[in-house]
């Protein structure tokens, strides 16, 4: 897995000559740490190792551009010591590279490791092709010679001497089944003796008009791709005597679609990737009679052909993994093997997005790299780096950072406890804590090391998680994540005597694959995490070869050699592992298998120990645990290159066949001791094409030969352009990571993010049990993981998917044949019910799952969880408010109308009680929108009558309202209820001066403050006395908040829409509001008298003198009040 990091880098590069056709490049490639790039006039070399510089150059002079035209096309021979340049008049340059003696210093004292170089033209002569007007394909090459196709259909080969051996055409029929069938004498050169070259008359071959657009050449493989203009790609094997004669190769299949523009394959995985004119990537499994696989396009991303043009280039990772893709007019992409979309230049537009970006343009697209086209790309040999040429942008190179996940293959340990992403010079840790908030974290290495040893090639987690191994080319250094510290080799010399193949925890142990240079051998290092140190080497193992998978379960280790020989080692410690000890390993062979198949090789193998059967008797469960150290496992999973997972019986050596189409997996039995394990029901996961599956013991004898080990969980999809990293098993979550882009004003390009994405599999894992009777184990299980924060939104998804089930099934059995129930068990439904029962969040689980689903199906779902209406009394009870607020429209529903009145009614007195007004606002709007309806639709008899109301109707203890008022003029039962709950409770806020209260009720409920005020003037809002109620209301509103002066605002709005002197002045008073009460106090001298008197003469109004005085100051200068 790939995902890119950080800004992407600017390389500049040389100008061409004068004249716009000169600034193109024709040619990218990256050969052992050098990268060729070839201009229309001029060949450049760098390094793209640690240093990005430029080691020698190459510029034709201007005659000779004149002469023999521009640079056309190019190759680089394998071992990186020639290059090939064909021109545009048919010129054929050889040139040579060599190295000087000459050291480039990059800085420090020491010199490095880079030589400058000289590129020297060996040859120049012209190709003789005999039509002028030919047009040209790439070149490929073996050791010995170069290939490339013509406009008319033929192959042209030439050695790396200069020697032209004239053109040839390939000759086939196509047979009934797509298979090809040579005919005698099919091959001819052109300049052989006596005859021209040999055209294919066939309708199933080549036309004369089929040009040759792209050749692709595997040498590991001995395979030529030749596709055509009409769009027909040729699978031609080659023989051992390679390109030059027609006789060497052989046609053996036609593949692809008719607009196929370029091929590249993968040849360790054996795909063939085909681009095509529609920007549609095809995948073909060359292992499997060609057949398609699978297709990529950016279309369900919002970008179709019109946007991103066809498909210019593809290339594959140094290890087949993933690829990249260049479109002509916009984009590059990047994706797995198995269609997970790891990185886009583009801007990022979601699956469930029906805006197309395009249909938004701005100004910040300038931003976003390869807006012109990608022209030309290249990985770097170790996949850390995509190097890319845009298109009309060949002054530079864009240089993408990509970082490389731990994932479970080849000789380096499993680390899906602790997800890893490792760079060239930095790991990327996603860190997690009890949060559902994931980040990712930056690690650099110390320059001391790195700069030495450059780059990271193995990182591996120790079991418990806090411990890091990293190995760059040689040595290795491990990381505290406790202490943040490093610990490296104190002796340099035995740090380069390591070069690491690979590497395995064993416990607080160490396990080094440590390949010998001087004796060409194999071995196994044994180290203490404590010390790093030649004298602190607990054990060295020496190896019969090549190990290429190793797996450490407890105290064995598997090694398989090639073909398939699987040794398993016991490892036994004496002394105790301390630095002030002496301990020692030693390690015996248990068990050595030799299997002769004919299937691919293993890129993994993993121990599969054996599960505990729960549902044995305590002791012997008890006496399995104290022996499972003791015992040898049995089985181990293999995943081999081509993606088929199988498990093998290391007793018998029977390998079975499960899947296919897998690209990594996690075991998750017995891989932790851990009390809080949520995944140990579980014996492991996959990730491939098909999304995650999961696989769980089976409950028959044999837990793997039945037909329900597997299940494909549709609930554990990711989105596709989320990539599955590992586990975390005492949160019970799969752990993902996605690519993120962030801009900026002030760089030209944007910053590419890794942002990791979490996923439950909680739901999952207590379905499963469920579904097999399980009951007690699915219980133990949701209590391990109760006080986990994504606890409710599992219990929550567990009961909406099985309630979904449920509705399909019955769909189902409406729509066909009927079939019985078994009523003698509960169905799964009721086992989920009864499972979530056990928690608190029962209540609200059930509520929720019911608002998200149709309200046609709630009857079912309640028959099962129970009663809406107890449900909601439970709720009451227990003051869970908000929860049973939520039940209101399901006992509508489902009790009717009558029901949920009388319930929210309830409800709603209790809410004003709690001062939840907010939502007695909500239960306020619902009671007085059904009331309406009911009135409508309810019959009279179904109405309920003002007895069944009158809990709700309380008298007032102040003065009778008016019958004939218009408020209350002809009102339903319903609303003179809620009206009557709400006057009361303002009432009883208004009596005890609960101000801020009573603003909060307003506000929440739409009360009609004005209205009440008018009508309780003399009743509970009435005022004894100024002095007292100056000194009450300043103690309940706490003017010092700037929420109480905001609430008292409020009031005294109302209060002087109703022109309520005695509040009006109370106040003003309190909030100093000068103008209010001048405006007052200049009618009325006698209410001014009394408001000066009351201020001057209560010791507890001193504070308010200064109010005074500028009262008296402000009422002087009124010259009516003079005058009064």
């Amino acid at each position: 897995m790939y995902m890119p990091y950080g800004w992407p880098e600017v390389i500049p590069l040389e100008s061409g000559l004068s004249g716009p056709s000169s600034q193109r490049i024709v040619y990218l490639k990256v050969i052992n740490g050098l990268m060729l790039v070839v201009g229309a006039t001029h060949l450049e070399l760098w390094s793209s190792s640690q240093y990005k510089v430029r080691l020698g150059k190459y510029k034709r002079v201007l005659e000779s551009v004149q002469t023999e035209g521009e640079n056309l096309q190019a190759v680089w021979s394998p071992d990186a010591k020639l290059i090939a340049v064909l021109t545009s008049s048919f010129y054929l340059q050889i040139f040579k590279i060599q190295f000087t003696e000459r050291r480039m210093q990059i800085g420090g004292k020491q010199p490095s490791d880079l030589f400058f170089a000289n590129i020297n033209l060996l040859l120049d002569e012209q190709v003789p092709i005999l039509v002028k007007e030919m047009t040209v394909s790439n070149i490929v090459c073996d050791n010995k010679h170069l290939l490339l196709g013509l406009s008319n259909g033929s192959l042209y080969p030439i050695s790396w001497k200069g020697e032209f051996y004239g053109s040839y055409q390939i000759s086939f029929h196509l047979g009934e089944n797509n298979e090809i069938i040579r005919p005698q004498n099919s091959y001819g050169n052109g300049n052989g003796p006596g005859r021209g070259p040999i055209m294919n008359s066939s309708s199933h071959g080549p036309s004369r008009a089929s040009a040759v657009l792209w050749l692709e050449f595997c040498l590991q493989l001995r395979i030529l791709f030749v596709l055509y203009s009409d769009g027909r790609l040729v699978l031609c094997s080659v023989s051992k005597r390679g390109l030059k004669q027609p006789e060497s190769l052989k046609a053996e299949q036609i593949l692809g679609s008719e607009d196929a523009i370029c091929v590249s394959l993968a040849s360790v995985k054996r795909i063939l990737a085909v681009g095509t004119k529609r920007g549609v990537v095809e995948l073909y499994d060359l292992a499997e009679s060609t057949s398609l696989l699978r297709t990529m396009s950016l279309c369900d991303w919002g970008y179709s052909m019109d946007d991103t043009g066809p498909v210019s280039c593809i290339t594959w990772t140094p290890d087949n993994s993933a690829f990249a893709v260049g479109w002509k007019l916009k984009g590059l992409a990047v994706w797995s093997v198995s269609g997970c979309r790891l990185m886009s230049s583009l801007r990022q537009v979601g699956l469930s997005s029906v805006s197309s970006p395009i249909a938004k343009p701005t100004l910040d697209n300038k931003f976003e790299p390869l807006t012109n086209g990608t022209a030309l790309m290249q990985w770097d040999e170790y996949g850390y780096r995509l190097y890319t040429i845009e298109e009309q942008s060949p002054e530079r190179i864009l240089v993408f950072s990509f970082g490389k996940c731990c994932l479970n293959r080849g000789v380096s340990d499993k680390t899906y406890g602790r997800q890893v992403i490792y760079g060239e010079d930095r790991l990327l840790l996603v860190h997690s804590e009890e949060t559902d908030e994931l980040k990712i974290l930056h690690l650099n290495l110390p320059v001391s090391y790195i700069s030495q040893n450059w780059p990271v090639l193995h990182v591996a987690a120790s079991t418990d998680g806090m411990y890091l191994a990293v190995a760059g080319l040689h040595g290795l250094i491990l990381y505290d994540m406790r202490l943040k510290k490093w610990r490296l080799f104190g002796d340099v010399s035995q740090e380069q005597k390591i070069e690491c193949k690979g590497l395995l925890w064993l416990e607080k142990i160490i396990i080094v694959c440590n390949y010998v240079f001087a004796s060409d051998t194999y071995e196994l290092l044994f180290y203490p995490r404590y010390h790093l140190d030649e004298s602190s080497l607990l054990c060295r193992k020496l190896l019969l070869a090549k190990p290429l998978v190793m797996d450490v379960y407890q105290d064995y280790i598997l090694v398989t050699y090639h073909p398939f020989d699987v040794h398993i080692f016991h490892v036994k410690l004496s002394g105790d592992l301390t630095p002030t000890s002496n301990p020692t390993v030693q390690l015996s062979t248990v068990r050595e298998l030799s299997i002769v198949t004919a299937k691919s090789h293993p890129t993994s193998m993993r121990f599969l120990p054996d599960q505990i059967n729960k549902e044995s008797a305590p002791e012997k469960i008890s006496s399995f645990s104290k022996n499972l150290s003791s015992r040898e496992p049995a089985r181990c999973l293999i995943l081999r290159a081509n993606g088929d997972l199988s498990l093998l019986d290391l007793d018998d050596g029977h390998e079975r066949e499960l899947t296919d189409s897998v690209e990594l997996f996690w075991v998750t039995c017995g891989h932790s001791e851990e009390k809080t394990n949520l995944i140990q029901e579980v014996s492991w996961l996959d990730y491939g094409h098909r999304g995650m599956q999961v696989w769980y013991p089976s409950p028959g004898a044999d837990p793997y030969k039945q037909e329900d080990f597997l299940q494909l969980d549709p609930e554990l999809e990711f989105d596709r352009e989320v990539y599955p990293l590992g586990l975390l098993p005492n949160a019970g979550m799969v752990v993902g990571v996605c690519q993120r882009m962030t801009f900026s004003t002030c760089t030209e390009f944007p910053c590419f993010e890794p942002s990791p994405q979490a996923q439950t599999i909680l739901h999952c894992l207590l379905r499963h049990l469920l579904q097999r009777d399980k009951i007690e184990e699915a219980l133990r299980l949701a209590q391990l993981s109760a006080e986990k924060p994504h606890f409710s939104h599992c219990m929550e998804w567990l009961l909406f998917t099985v309630f979904e089930a449920d509705i399909s099934r019955q769909n189902t059995i409406k729509h066909n044949a009927p079939i019985a129930d078994d009523k003698s068990s509960n169905s799964l439904l009721e086992k989920t019910c009864d499972l979530i029962r056990h928690f608190p969040e029962y209540h609200d689980v059930v509520v929720s799952v019911a608002r998200k689903t149709d309200g046609r199906h709630w009857a079912d779902l309640f028959s099962a969880a129970g009663r809406s209406t107890e449900l909601f009394e439970e709720c009451f009870q227990r003051r869970w408010y908000r929860t049973a607020a939520c039940y209101i429209l399901v006992i509508a529903k489902l009790e009717g109308s009558a029901v949920s009145q009388y319930c929210a009614l309830r409800l709603l007195q209790a809410t004003l009680d709690d001062s939840l007004y907010e939502l007695a606002g909500e239960l306020v709007r619902f009671l007085l929108r059904s009331g309406r309806e009911y009135e409508h639709t309810a019959p009279e008899s179904d109405r309920l009558s003002p007895r069944f109301l009158g809990y709700f109707l309380f008298s007032s203890k102040k003065q009778p309202t008016d019958s004939k008022s218009p408020s209350f003029k002809e009102q339903s039962a319903h609303v003179a209820s809620v009206r009557n709950i709400l006057e009361n409770h303002a009432s009883y806020l208004m009596s005890g001066k609960e101000l801020s209260k009573l603003v909060a009720f307003v506000k929440g409920t739409q009360f009609d403050l004005v209205e009440f005020l008018q009508r309780e003037r003399y009743g509970s809002a009435h005022l004894e006395n100024f002095a007292s109620g100056l000194e009450l209301i300043g103690q309940k509103l706490q003017m010092d908040t700037l929420q109480s002066r905001l609430d008292a605002e409020f009031l005294l709005a109302q209060m002087c829409s109703v022109k309520f002197k005695e509040w009006i002045v109370v106040l003003a008073t309190l909030l100093r509001r000068s103008e209010v009460l001048v405006d007052l106090f200049q009618h009325d001298l006698r209410l001014w008298n009394a408001y000066s008197y009351t201020l001057e003469s209560h010791p507890a109004f001193i504070g308010y003198h200064d109010l005074l005085q500028d009262l008296e100051a402000r009422l002087s200068s009124v010259p009516s009040f003079e005058g009064t």
